[in-house]
């Protein structure tokens, strides 16, 4: 990570992520991997690309991420990886107000995903991811079909 943000800078950024980002827990299938899925965990902030600078002060802050320029006008922070979104969700979590319960269940999976491979996960564990992305799915604002709980279950293998 770069510099340690301050309480005023944390509380800024947190902030940012209430009203203009985005806090993502994905199950990916994958056609590429033997176990055909992917687990992923994404903090993504956005800004009108005219007004982006605030984007490069974050992403020099935290010392990791990388900024996209998109076609619609819109520049996004993409923050990826279980220890670098655990580190910054712990550090921003006290000043989170409306994504709060995307945050801890994010913080949460991450310590599991930490531990243990994805290969050595029980079927208990992989449960309990299915249940955690199912959790940030039903907090987060979203236009298309949401997942169920039991296709999650299904592309974690967890079904006959």
């Amino acid at each position: 990570m770069g510099s340690f943000p301050t309480k005023e800078q944390r509380a800024y950024i947190a902030g940012f992520l209430d009203g203009d980002g985005s806090l993502m827990f994905q199950l990916k299938k994958r056609n590429d991997t033997k176990r055909g899925l992917r687990i992923m965990v994404t903090i993504c902030l956005y800004q009108d690309s005219r007004h982006d600078k605030p984007l490069s002060w974050m992403r020099q802050i935290f010392g990791i991420g990388y900024l996209s320029k998109r076609n619609d006008g819109m520049t996004e922070l993409r923050i990826n990886g279980f220890i670098q979104v655990r580190n910054i969700l712990e550090m921003l979590i006290p000043y989170i107000r409306f994504k709060k319960v995307q945050a801890h269940t994010i913080v949460s999976a991450c310590r599991l995903l930490e531990r243990v491979s994805f290969k050595k996960l029980t079927a208990t564990q992989k449960k309990k991811i299915c249940e955690y992305a199912f959790r940030v799915q039903e907090s987060n604002y979203r236009t298309h079909k949401k997942r169920t709980l039991e296709e999650f279950y299904r592309d974690m293998g967890l079904t006959p």
